[in-house]
C-alpha cells in the first residue's frame, strides 16, 4: 500500500504534472469565482487540453479544477450573495449577511479553511474507498435514496425561516421548476406550453442566477453604496483562524456528513450540505443569528460541500456512476485514457488511485492557502461602490445563462426568474428551498418511480426508510411541542401585562411591501394552473408533479390567509429597486430586438455613467475592457450570443 502511494507522489511532483495540477486549480478558482460558471464550465473548458500531455497529467489538470471550485465560489457567495452552486446556498445566506455587517474577511477565511478540511477529508475517504464506501452504497436502495433527497429538501425548507409555510411552498415551487420538460417515466413533455425552449426543462445555471444573482444585484444597485454597510477591518482577517479553531469539531462532523452525501449518486452536495447546515443549527445553543449572519452556518456548509465534491468520485471510481456533472466529465476522461473504474482498477492501477488522492489533497491545501492569502484584497471590494463591479458581474451572469442554448430564451428566462427571485426577497420568502427543490426534482422522481415499480407501496415500511424518515418526524414533533409551550408562555405573559397596563390605542406597525400579497396570489395561480395542465399527463408522469402541486397550493393559501389576517399598518416607503428591475426587462427586449452586442453596450453605458457616475474617459476605458473581456469569454466558451430580430431581418 505504501509503495504505490510513494510512487504516485513522486509521479505527481514531476514538473509537467505539477504544472498541470496548478493550471487546473487556477482555472477552477477563476470559474468558481464567476457567478453562473462554476466547476462544470471549468472542467468542460479544460477537457480539450488533457490530451496535450500524458494521461496522469491530463487527469491532474481536471482534478485541480474539481478540487478548488467549491473553495473559490465562497467568494461569490459571500460578497454578492449569489451561490456558485446549490450546495453553496447556506454560505450565501450566512456569509453575505456577515459581509453586509463588515465581516466579509472573517466569513471568507472560515469558508476557505473549512473547504480545505472538507477536501482533505474527502481525499482521505478516497484512500479507503473500497472497504468503507462499497458496502454503504450497495446497502442504499432506491427507497432510501428517495428519502435522503426528501430529508435534504425538508431541511433546506425549514432551517432558514420561522415561517415554515413559506419555506415549504418555495420548495414545492422549486420541484415544479425541476419537473418541467421531459418525464423520465413516460413520453410526456410537461409544462412546456408548446415552447421548444422548454422541451429540455430549465437550466440549473439560469435558475440559480435568476433566483439569487439578479435579485442581489438589483438590491445592491438600488442601495447606491457598497456591499457592506460597515467598514471591513482588514487587519482582523485572521479572526477567521480563531473561528475555524473554535468550530473545528463542527467542521469535522459536517465534513463527514458531506462525505456520506457524496456516496449517493445524483443527490450529493445539494442534500448533504443542508443536512450539515441543519446539524449546525440544531447543535447550537444560540440559534438567533442563523439566517442573519452566523459563522457556524458558513463553516458547516463549506466543510460539507467540499467533502461532497471530492467523495463524489467514490461512486464514480467504484461503480462508474458519477456523483455529479463534473464527476461525469472526469469519468469520460478516464474512459478516454483506457481506465475503467471498479475494483479491478484499484487492484491493477493503484498508482492512479493514489495519484487522484494526492492531487485532491494537495489542491485542497494549496487552493485554500491561495484564497486565504488574497482574502484581505478581495474583502476590499465590499467598500467599493457596487455599481462599479455590478456591470461586469451582470455580463458574466448573462454569459453563464447563455450556456444553456445560446438563444434569447436563456436571457428571457434569466430575467423572468430574476423577477420571481426579487419578489421572494422582497416578501421575505426563502429562495434556497426553491433552488434545492429544483436540483433534487430529477433524482427524486427517478427514485420514487423505481421504488413504486419494484416494491409497490410496501417500500414505505422498509427499516432504512423509517430510520431516515425519523430525521424529519422527530425534529418536527419537537418543534411543534416547543411552539405550543412558547405560545402558552406568551399568552400568560400578555394576560398579566394587560391586567397591569392601561388600555392604549393600537399602534400601527410597518407592513411588508404588497409584493408579499402578489407573490402568494401568483403562487396559488401557478399551482392551480399546473394542476389543470397535469391532468393530460400519463399516470406515471403525474407522480412527482402532484407531490409538488397539491402541497404547494395548500401552503400558498395558508401564506395568503396569514397575510390577509395580519393587522394592516403603515405602508413602507417605496424604493427604487423596481426601476432597476424594469431596466433589466428593457435590456431583455433590446437583446431580442437589436441583438446582444448593441444591447450590452447600452446596458454598460447606463450602468457606468448613470448608476456608477463615472467620468467619460474613465468609463469608456472601463467599458471597453468589460466588453472585450465579454467577447473573450464567449470565444473561450464557444458561445454564439443572440443577434436580434431586427438585425436578422436586415441581413435577410
Amino acid at each position: 500500500m505504501f509503495e504505490p502511494a510513494l510512487i504516485a507522489l513522486d509521479m505527481l511532483f514531476e514538473p509537467v504534472r505539477l504544472l498541470a495540477l496548478f493550471a487546473g486549480m487556477a482555472a477552477g478558482m477563476v470559474f468558481g469565482m464567476l457567478p453562473g460558471l462554476g466547476g462544470v464550465a471549468a472542467v468542460s473548458i479544460l477537457l480539450p487540453f488533457i490530451y496535450l500531455a500524458d494521461p496522469f497529467s491530463g487527469l491532474a489538470l481536471l482534478l485541480g479544477a474539481i478540487s478548488v471550485v467549491y473553495t473559490a465560489d465562497t467568494i461569490t457567495s459571500v460578497l454578492i450573495g449569489a451561490p456558485g452552486s446549490p450546495a453553496s446556498a447556506p454560505t450565501a445566506i450566512e456569509g453575505h449577511a456577515l459581509a453586509k455587517q463588515g465581516q466579509a474577511a472573517r466569513a471568507l477565511g472560515v469558508g476557505f479553511l473549512a473547504s480545505m478540511v472538507g477536501g482533505l477529508m474527502g481525499a482521505l475517504i478516497l484512500l479507503f474507498a473500497i472497504p468503507v464506501a462499497g458496502p454503504i452504497v450497495l446497502a442504499l436502495a432506491t427507497p432510501e435514496l428517495f428519502m435522503l433527497a426528501v430529508v435534504g429538501l425538508y431541511y433546506a425548507a425549514s432551517m432558514i425561516t420561522k415561517d415554515w409555510a413559506k419555506g415549504l411552498c418555495a420548495a414545492c415551487f422549486g420541484l415544479l421548476l425541476g419537473v418541467t420538460g421531459p418525464a423520465p417515466a413516460a413520453a410526456d413533455f410537461r409544462f412546456t406550453f408548446e415552447q421548444a425552449y422548454l422541451m429540455d426543462g430549465f437550466s440549473l445555471t439560469i435558475v440559480a442566477l435568476g433566483l439569487f444573482g439578479i435579485a442581489e444585484i438589483i438590491g445592491m444597485l438600488a442601495s447606491g453604496g457598497g456591499i457592506s454597510s460597515e467598514e471591513t477591518i482588514l487587519t482582523k482577517w485572521g479572526s477567521g483562524f480563531k473561528d475555524f479553531w473554535k468550530h473545528k469539531w463542527l467542521i469535522l462532523r459536517t465534513s463527514i456528513i458531506g462525505i456520506f452525501g457524496g456516496f449517493v449518486p445524483a443527490v450529493g452536495a445539494s442534500a448533504s450540505t443542508w443536512v450539515a447546515y441543519a446539524h449546525a443549527r440544531r447543535s447550537a445553543k444560540d440559534k438567533s443569528k442563523f439566517g442573519h449572519g452566523d459563522i457556524r452556518g458558513v463553516a458547516a456548509a463549506e466543510g460539507a460541500n467540499n467533502a461532497t465534491i471530492i467523495s463524489d468520485l467514490v461512486p464514480t471510481l467504484l461503480f462508474s456512476v458519477p456523483g455529479g456533472p463534473a464527476a461525469a466529465i472526469f469519468l469520460g476522461a478516464l474512459f478516454t485514457f483506457g481506465y475503467y473504474p471498479g475494483p479491478r482498477m484499484v487492484n491493477e492501477n493503484p498508482e492512479l488511485m493514489f495519484l487522484i488522492v494526492w492531487s485532491v489533497a494537495l489542491a485542497s491545501v494549496v487552493g485554500a492557502a491561495v484564497c486565504f492569502a488574497i482574502t484581505p484584497y478581495i474583502a476590499r471590494l465590499t467598500k467599493i461602490r457596487f455599481a462599479l463591479i455590478a456591470a461586469p458581474l451582470l455580463v458574466v451572469m448573462i454569459i453563464g445563462a447563455l450556456q444553456a442554448t445560446s438563444t434569447i430564451g436563456d436571457i428571457f428566462m434569466l430575467i423572468t426568474l430574476g423577477v420571481v427571485g426579487w419578489m421572494m426577497k422582497q416578501a421575505d420568502w426563502p429562495r434556497a428551498p426553491a433552488l434545492v427543490g429544483y436540483v433534487l426534482a430529477e433524482p427524486m422522481e427517478q427514485y420514487f418511480w423505481l421504488s413504486n415499480q419494484l416494491h409497490g407501496w410496501s417500500w414505505l415500511y422498509r427499516p432504512g426508510v423509517l430510520i431516515i424518515t425519523s430525521f424529519i418526524v422527530i425534529p418536527f414533533v419537537i418543534q411543534i411541542v416547543r411552539t405550543m409551550r412558547n405560545k402558552k408562555t406568551e399568552i400568560t405573559a400578555e394576560i398579566e401585562e394587560e391586567s397591569l397596563t392601561p388600555t392604549l390605542p393600537p399602534v400601527l406597525h410597518p407592513e411588508r411591501p404588497r409584493v408579499e400579497f402578489l407573490l402568494a396570489v401568483g403562487m396559488i395561480v401557478t399551482f392551480a394552473y399546473a394542476f389543470y395542465e397535469m391532468q393530460r399527463f400519463a399516470a406515471d408522469s403525474q407522480l412527482l408533479p402532484a407531490m409538488a402541486i397539491i402541497p404547494g397550493f395548500v401552503l400558498a393559501v395558508i401564506v395568503l390567509v396569514g397575510r390577509m389576517r395580519r393587522e394592516r399598518g403603515l405602508v413602507e416607503k417605496s424604493d427604487n429597486e423596481p426601476y432597476f428591475l424594469l431596466a433589466l426587462i428593457v435590456y431583455g427586449f433590446l437583446v431580442w430586438s437589436i441583438g446582444f452586442d448593441i444591447a450590452t453596450v447600452i446596458l454598460l453605458a447606463w450602468m457606468l455613467f448613470q448608476c456608477a457616475r463615472m467620468k467619460i474617459m474613465t468609463g469608456l476605458i472601463y467599458g471597453v475592457l468589460i466588453y472585450a473581456g465579454t467577447h473573450g469569454l464567449l470565444l473561450l466558451m464557444k458561445l454564439e450570443p443572440p443577434t436580434g430580430k431586427i438585425l436578422s431581418l436586415i441581413h435577410l
